[in-house]
């Protein structure tokens, strides 16, 4: 999560070097994108002029580097869902112990773990638009493997 900011720091830190030594350029190579989009040209270095009056550096890392300023990774935030979501599925092995009959519990507990993780990985791909099934398997097969 961290590289993904770093990352995405770096390439809008381009972005500005750019559009500071080369501005018209930056101008044609964003109508370019509304071009490919569909637009005709004029109407694209319209849409790209007005665009860049309002918020030039916005524009550009927006429409060409497919980056949302508002929505930018948060390495911290991630980390904390991270550690509560372990905690919280840490419990599901250990209530089955629990509520197991003797003779079942290693097995349960495999069976448990194994479906909590098909159902995390799942839900995952669901918050991230991803088929559900490959994630799952992918996650349940590396839980299984380790």
């Amino acid at each position: 999560m961290s590289s993904q900011r770093d990352a995405e720091k770096a390439d809008i830190d381009l972005e500005k070097r750019e559009l500071a030594g080369q501005p018209n350029a930056e101008l044609n190579e964003l109508a370019m994108i509304y071009v490919k989009r569909g637009l005709d040209k004029e109407l694209a270095m319209k849409v790209a002029v007005q665009l860049s009056a309002h918020d030039r550096l916005g524009a550009h890392v927006r429409d060409e580097l497919g980056i949302d300023p508002t929505s930018l990774s948060r390495p911290l935030q991630a980390a904390w869902i991270s550690a509560a979501s372990f905690a919280t599925f840490a419990l599901v092995p250990i209530v089955v112990l629990l509520v197991a009959p003797a003779e079942w519990r290693v097995p349960a507990i495999a069976a448990v773990s194994l479906a909590s993780l098909a159902a995390l990985g799942a839900f995952g791909a669901h918050l991230g638009g991803a088929p559900l099934g490959r994630a799952a398997l992918r996650v349940t097969l590396g839980g299984a493997w380790r």
